[in-house]
């Protein structure tokens, strides 16, 4: 199946696999928010717990000295520049000393009141530089120790940084699974697309074979979605069909009707005798071929769009070929075939029709050589059917170019001398004006005329 930005299976391929990057997107972007604002919330929890327990564990001595040895339960607070610190300050008149864990190696300043101010719970928290260039959370309170109203400021610090390698580590994580996960999504939704439309690729299949007539309908085995189209696609085909044979039984019987009334005036008319006797003997030999002609072109004009017809080329011409060798007695007539099999897309009656017409005017007019020769259809433009070419030149006197289509006209013959009616070359370019073809009246290398036909191709 060709898959291109035409096609139904590149537009659905091409939006579901929006549409999951996009959902991919959206989720990814969900759980890493939410990742983070737990992750948030949990490390100022813990920084909060760490304050409470830092309180807690520290007195005043009798001398008014700050005494204790918190012990927060995490061995970063004794690593130095571990980003994770805390810190006792005296902050009333009578108190004195400070307390500050293992890992604070020097002092981290703490803002004024005024730049970021204490809550209704004597407490704030802020972003600061740590001592190792870190970013760090602190949080900090003011609390009273005894009952002189001593006051402490109390501090507890946690590595920022830290935190924010971790959501990265888990974003990281988190896109790469998804990424997996999409690709794999993705393939097996353009796998499932392209099996679903499989019987599409068989219904065309199918078709193109009742077009180069090697099936007369659409056989096999569909799903219920597409069996419908195959009916109606077998049942248009059917009518095509009875329309052809109706038509064509019409044309016989129209031309059987007359064929009886035109010979008894042609018979008459050559038993009257004399001018008038000939006169309507000629113009009912003409009525006969003007009827013949027609109706065949009306019969081409029913089979021309039809989808059952093919004939292959070159038996048909080897045979014609035989022939004319045959009758062109001392004359020299060859045939080269196409390098591969053609086969014309109409019925092999007109074939017949126009490559005998083009043969037989060769012969009248040939002096010793008749040369034949097919070319294999050339590659077609997308939406251009396939045209072969079929050429038969002689090396007789040839048509001028300024007079080729004018011996094209109906019942126009450059030489009177020569008998003939003078409806060969037309018939030819009726016939092959109405298969969709073209026919070119050249000047031939060996000297004569060069008849070109070019006529569509199956396959």
């Amino acid at each position: 199946m060709t898959v291109g930005p035409r096609s139904l299976a590149f537009r659905v391929i091409a939006f579901s696999t929006g549409w999951a990057i996009l959902a991919l997107i959206v989720i990814s972007t969900i759980i890493s928010t939410l990742y983070r604002e737990a992750s948030e919330r949990g490390f100022e929890s813990l920084l909060s717990a760490h304050l409470f327990n830092l309180i807690g564990s520290v007195g005043v001595s009798e001398d008014g000295a700050l005494t204790g040895s918190p012990n927060l339960g995490d061995l970063r607070f004794s690593r130095p520049g571990s980003g994770w610190y805390w810190a006792v300050q005296p902050i009333s008149d009578g108190l004195t000393g400070e307390l500050r864990s293992s890992s604070m190696t020097k002092a981290i300043p703490s803002p004024s009141t005024a730049e970021v101010p204490f809550n209704s719970g004597f407490q704030r928290s802020y972003l600061a530089d740590g001592i190792g260039a870190e970013d760090i959370a602190v949080f900090e309170s003011e609390f009273v120790l005894d009952a002189q109203n001593r006051v402490a400021r109390f501090r507890v610090m946690g590595n920022r940084s830290e935190l924010e390698q971790e959501i990265s580590s888990f974003e990281r994580r988190l896109f790469g699974y998804l990424a997996l996960f999409g690709f794999g999504m993705i393939t097996i939704n353009a796998v499932a697309i392209l099996l679903g439309l499989r019987p599409l690729g068989r219904v065309r299949a199918a078709l193109a074979m009742v077009r180069e007539g090697a099936a007369q309908r659409l056989d096999g085995k569909f799903p219920a979605e597409i069996e419908p189209l195959a009916n109606e696609t077998n049942a248009l085909i059917e009518n095509n069909r009875r329309i052809v044979e109706r038509s064509r039984t019409q044309v016989g019987n129209l031309a059987h009707s007359l064929k009886t009334p035109l010979a008894v005036l042609i018979n008459e008319g050559r038993a009257l005798g004399g001018a008038k006797g000939e006169l309507i003997a000629e113009q009912a030999q003409a009525m006969q071929q003007q009827i013949e002609h027609y109706l065949k072109r009306a019969r081409v004009a029913a089979q021309r769009d039809s989808v059952v017809y093919r004939t292959p080329v070159t038996p048909l011409l080897e045979r014609l070929v035989r022939v004319i060798g045959k009758l062109a007695h001392g004359k020299d007539v060859t045939f080269t075939p196409p390098a591969v099999e053609t086969v014309f897309a109409g019925e092999r009656e007109d074939l017949e029709e126009i490559l005998g017409n083009l043969l037989e005017n060769a012969m009248k007019w040939s002096r010793q050589r008749i040369a034949v020769s097919v070319t294999a259809p050339a590659v077609a433009a997308a939406d251009a059917p396939a045209l072969f070419s079929i050429v038969i030149e002689d090396d007789g006197p040839g048509i001028p170019q300024d007079k080729a289509r004018e011996a094209l006209k109906r019942g126009k013959r450059l030489d009177e001398t020569t008998p003939g009616t003078g409806l060969g070359l037309a018939i030819v370019a009726d016939l092959v004006n109405e298969y969709g073809g073209k026919l070119l009246l050249e000047r031939s290398e060996l000297g004569g005329l060069k008849a070109i036909v070019q006529l569509r191709s199956v396959g």
